[in-house]
């Protein structure tokens, strides 16, 4: 069949319709959440304004309780209090504390023993509280009186129970009663309260520091006062809407006390980072020429995708700890992701609507602004430091803003900042430095993060104690003044539980006994005690362990009892021994996690991998991203764990050494993970996109590095001091967090982003970006950078050599929008 060409001759002008029309692309979802938000910004901010409001009085409204108890499903210690819940009133097995007093004229003295008596007695009519008195019988059974040693007859304690519907405020409350009510009138009578339960709690202020340094950072990395507002902005609602929810949560699921405080510190850390990376792409599209409107629209569209991709990333690694089955670990966990996910959300909502009120005035600044912004980070510095003559920071501050109405020179613009090109800033120098050494800064920086690493390798799970509290707290006097008295394993005894088929099976347990009596580590034996003497059912023995509950010995004490003692006492008879109390039960706790927490670091890193292939479309950049942040976060677990556990430098932070939380390096790796996610797809993202406009492998690295080092360094800086600031925290958990997180992220924006990254492109070159076809065929492609949008690269690129034209060369594969 003859056929003709419908095309004109190549000499002659296609005629229009002879070409069907191609429809222009639809804009991406997120390029009309961005415009939606910038045209109806009244609306969308009082939307956030009523949000913050409504969630603020309904949490004022119904508050919630805390809860830091755990319970273990099939584990020893569980079994044992269910023993004493069932046979003993719950003796032992709840949320307890003490009253400790010293009297230099004995316990026995009249005026004494009466006014502890009838203190006693008051606490004791307190609703959820039962408290056994060294005077009583049960007391005496119990030697709650010291007898030996310089101290005997002079020092003693009443043990005080609570109920379980006794939550963690009206804990701390009744703390505070008890020191209301001891007597203070008798000579030669101290009188402390110990317990972590009933221990004090100061609301957190650290925070305060975070902010204030954020704001200078921010200044100095925008060079506008506006601009430095609208992160701050948009991360304090995030943190505000954040905390509320986690209080209203705490009404239904199990929220440690710490839960709203790790919130906030990653919550103003994340969302000041997103806002930043948002604001950024904002003001390259102003000075690229487009209206507000448009650079809003392509900052959401651009840095929009990756704060989304980045804010799920955490999310999901937070949330993947409820693989654990632990409510006390689902509560925090739910805690964080809640914070993280409102901040996202913010930064895509709130921010553009923001950026829509500000428009071109993020790139105008005055004195004043600069003035009263100073005043202002100085007034929370001295908050947060409970410095009061830097309080006067911020009345000052509002004297700027209205002296300023009338003298002209504080309304002065100052000049904006020169920009260098891109090729000749000090980033690009440095990745061209280290690309041309590539094999000796790779394995410096390796070897480096590896013997920061070498501690881990000791890492001891376990529950600090009362000894890690400030000297300055009754807590830490009771505590000391037990140990002193008592012994440290006074502290934290054990309890042995046994459920008895005939009374004949208490001659057993009094064998027990005196087996565990005779053991090495273990200072005193009471028991066994039955239930009832008359028709015994159960039996308890406690045990006082000769070291403190944090001590390894006493970890190993247990699992002596547990392994062979108590199998070879009570071999051959029905009776079955188990080993509870608060100090098996935390390591019970801690053996749970540690046999659980390599599938939790399996599943984070094989959900990193995926995704960065399936956003980066490479094999070998994933891979690499996985073993660096590996080395950053076991960097940071190293330090963790020479600080708090070897006690290096220990006293700096206010604190003991002792054993790492079984919960912090999972929720460590769950953060940073993420965090470190967000780096990565904003460094690498625009090195893919300059490899795949130039096809240059070399300069493309440099490039990229160049474009992001600043925005980059002023995060990282930002997440930094707002996470170091909590080792200023009176909790030990938060330091450590503190510590922890600030160190993995300068480790992860220094080493990692500044060194390992551009040496291990450089060494690799175009096999970065390799993908076998069978697996980019089988992958989606999640576009975390939008279409074609303003790149600071392209406008610094002079001259890109795209004589082969692969700058306009396009992926044909339809992406999976994220």
């Amino acid at each position: 069949m003859n056929t003709t060409s419908t095309f004109p001759p190549l000499d002659e002008p296609p005629v229009a319709d002879s070409v069907p029309s191609v429809p222009p692309a639809s804009p991406s979802m997120w390029a009309r959440l961005g415009a939606f938000a910038f045209r109806r910004r009244r609306r969308v901010a009082a939307a956030w304004v009523m949000i913050l409001v409504v969630v603020l009085g309904l949490s004022g409204t119904f508050g919630g309780s805390s809860d830091n108890s755990f319970s273990i499903p099939d584990s020893e210690s569980k079994s044992g209090f269910d023993t004493l819940d069932t046979y003993f009133g719950g003796f032992g097995s709840g949320t307890s504390g003490t009253i400790v007093f010293q009297a230099d004229q004995g316990i026995d003295d009249a005026e004494v023993s009466a006014a502890m008596t009838e203190l006693f007695e008051e606490v004791d009519a307190i609703d959820g509280v039962t408290v056994v008195s060294p005077y009583s019988p049960q007391g005496a059974a119990l030697g709650l009186t010291a007898t030996d040693g310089p101290l005997a007859g002079q020092v003693a304690y009443a043990q005080v129970d609570l109920a379980d519907d006794v939550d963690e405020v009206e804990a701390t409350e009744i703390g505070a009663e008890i020191l209301e009510l001891r007597p203070t009138d008798i000579e030669g009578l101290t009188v402390e309260v110990g317990g972590q339960a009933l221990g004090e709690f100061e609301t957190p202020d650290s925070e305060l520091i975070g902010l204030a340094f954020a704001i200078v950072i921010l200044i100095v990395a925008f060079g506008s006062v506006l601009a430095m507002g609208l992160p701050i902005g948009v991360a304090l609602f995030g943190v505000g809407i954040g905390a509320a929810l986690i209080t209203l949560l705490a009404n239904v699921m199990t929220v440690p006390d710490f839960a709203i405080t790790l919130g906030a510190m990653i919550g103003i850390g994340v969302g000041i980072d997103y806002a930043l990376f948002i604001v950024t792409r904002y003001r390259e599209g102003l000075r690229a020429g487009l209206e507000p409107e448009q650079a809003t629209i392509s900052a959401i569209d651009t840095a929009g995708r990756a704060v989304v991709f980045a804010g799920f990333t955490v999310v999901i690694s937070l949330l993947g700890m409820f693989i654990m089955g632990l409510s006390f670990i689902n509560g925090l966990a739910t805690g964080a992701a809640v914070t993280v996910l409102v901040t996202m959300i913010a930064s895509v909502t709130l921010l553009p609507a923001l950026l829509g009120f500000a428009q071109r005035r993020v790139e105008v600044t005055r004195v004043r602004g600069l003035i009263a912004a100073g005043l202002v980070s100085l007034s929370l510095l001295g908050l947060g430091l409970g410095i009061d003559p830097l309080l006067v920071g911020a009345p000052l501050a509002a004297v700027v803003l209205l002296v300023s109405l009338a003298i002209a020179p504080l309304r002065r613009e100052l000049p904006p900042r020169r920009e260098k090109p891109l090729r000749e800033t000090l980033s690009y120098r440095w990745s061209r430095f280290v690309q041309a050494r590539p094999w000796s800064i790779a394995l410096a920086t390796t070897a480096f993060l590896l013997v920061l690493t070498i501690p881990l390798f000791g890492l001891r799970l376990g529950f600090s104690d009362e000894s890690n509290y400030a000297e300055d707290t009754t807590t830490r006097a009771a505590y000391d003044l037990t140990t002193e008295a008592f012994g440290a394993g006074t502290n934290g005894p054990l309890l042995l539980t046994a459920e008895l088929n005939s009374p004949d099976d208490l001659d057993t347990l009094v064998g027990v006994a005196a087996a565990v009596e005779a053991t090495e580590g273990v200072a005193s034996v009471v028991g066994p005690i039955p239930n009832d003497p008359a028709n015994p059912e159960a039996a308890i023995i406690q045990v006082t362990p000769v070291t403190g509950p944090q001590d390894e010995a006493t970890s190993e004490l247990v699992e002596q009892l547990r392994g062979e003692l108590l199998v070879e006492t009570a071999d051959g008879t029905p009776v079955v021994v188990n080993v509870t109390g608060t100090v098996a039960a935390n390591i019970d706790f801690s053996d749970y996690l540690a046999d659980r927490i390599p599938i939790f670091f399996a599943a984070v890193l094989t959900l990193s991998f995926v995704l960065l292939m399936m956003v980066f479309r490479s094999l070998l950049v994933p891979l690499k991203a996985v073993i660096m942040n590996m080395l950053s976060i076991g960097g940071a677990y190293g330090i963790v764990v020479a600080v708090f556990q070897w006690g290096w430098g220990v006293e700096l932070f206010g604190t003991s050494a002792g054993p790492i939380e079984p919960f912090l390096p999972m929720m460590m790796f769950a953060i940073v993970f993420g965090l470190s996610m967000d780096y990565e797809v904003f460094l690498l993202s625009r090195v893919k996109e300059e490899f795949d406009r130039t096809g240059d492998a070399i300069n493309s690295v440099a490039d990229g590095l160049a474009a992001t080092a600043r925005v980059i360094t002023a995060a990282a800086a930002i997440m930094v001091v707002v996470f170091g600031s909590f080792v200023l925290e009176d909790n030990r958990i938060i330091k450590m967090f503190g510590l922890g997180l600030a160190t993995a992220v300068f480790l992860d924006a220094t080493l990692v982003r500044m060194l390992l990254v551009p040496a291990t492109m450089q060494l690799l070159g175009a096999r970065n970006w390799w993908l076998p076809g069978w697996l980019d065929r089988l992958l989606p492609t999640l576009n975390v950078e939008g279409g074609a949008h303003t790149s600071v690269i392209e406008q610094a690129d002079e001259d890109p050599d795209d004589s082969d034209g692969t700058a306009d060369k396009a992926d044909d594969r339809d992406p999976v929008p994220v």
